[in-house]
Parts: C-alpha cells; sequence; structure tokens
C-alpha cells in the first residue's frame, strides 16, 4: 500500500470569513465551489465546508487530543510575526527558541485553529 497527503478538510459556521482569514493573512487563492470553498496553503490543499449539522460541536482549545495544529515552516520567523501582527493576527505564543535551531510560534485562526510558525535552521 501507498499513502500519498491530499487535504486538510475545515468546517465552519461561516466559509466566506474562514477563508477570507487564509487570503487576507496568507495571501492564499481561494477557488469557490457551490458546495465549498477551496485553497492551497504550503503547498497543501485546504477545503472549507459550511457547518449544516446542528450537532455540530464547538473548536476545541488547545492543546486537546486528536489534531492538534497546522505547522507552516516560515524563514525569519521574527520578520513574519511583526507582518501578520500588522495584518491583525492574534498569536497564543511569541516566537520563542525550544531547541537549538528551532523557532516556533503560535497564532490562532477562525474557528480557534491553532497554527504553527516553524523556523529550523542550521545552528
Amino acid at each position: 500500500m501507498a499513502f500519498t497527503f491530499d487535504h486538510i478538510h475545515l468546517r465552519s459556521p461561516d466559509i466566506e470569513a474562514t477563508a477570507a482569514f487564509y487570503e487576507r493573512v496568507f495571501g492564499v487563492e481561494l477557488k469557490r465551489s457551490p458546495q465549498r470553498i477551496d485553497f492551497n496553503l504550503g503547498g497543501q490543499p485546504i477545503f472549507v465546508s459550511p457547518i449544516t449539522e446542528p450537532t455540530t460541536g464547538d473548536a476545541p482549545t488547545a492543546p486537546y487530543r486528536g489534531l492538534e495544529h497546522i505547522g507552516l515552516a516560515v524563514t525569519g520567523i521574527d520578520a513574519v510575526v511583526a507582518d501578520l501582527k500588522a495584518k491583525g493576527v492574534t498569536f497564543t505564543m511569541e516566537p520563542n527558541t525550544i531547541r537549538p535551531g528551532v523557532r516556533i510560534a503560535f497564532l490562532r485562526g477562525p474557528e480557534n485553529i491553532s497554527i504553527e510558525l516553524l523556523e529550523r535552521s542550521a545552528a
């Protein structure tokens, strides 16, 4: 058996607002269809669909079990964070070094999605 990555699927009560966040913050190009909005983030397809079931639970607050966050590799994390803050992004963890050569920061996306920015250096 061989497996390859296909997509990440997000659910939102307001797919336009959710997609607009990724467009504004990360500069993605949105592709709309009658069922959902698609975009590519860091080489990965992401689909945003509306919540149609009244029993859909609330978004969890990190940390939690299961898929906990989306990780994006960046270069120059401090400048990236400054740029995103200028766009109004809320950070839940400021840039910090977790071990030599690895710096991370976390921001909050729509529906409480946790997004990690990760910079790896040769140090």
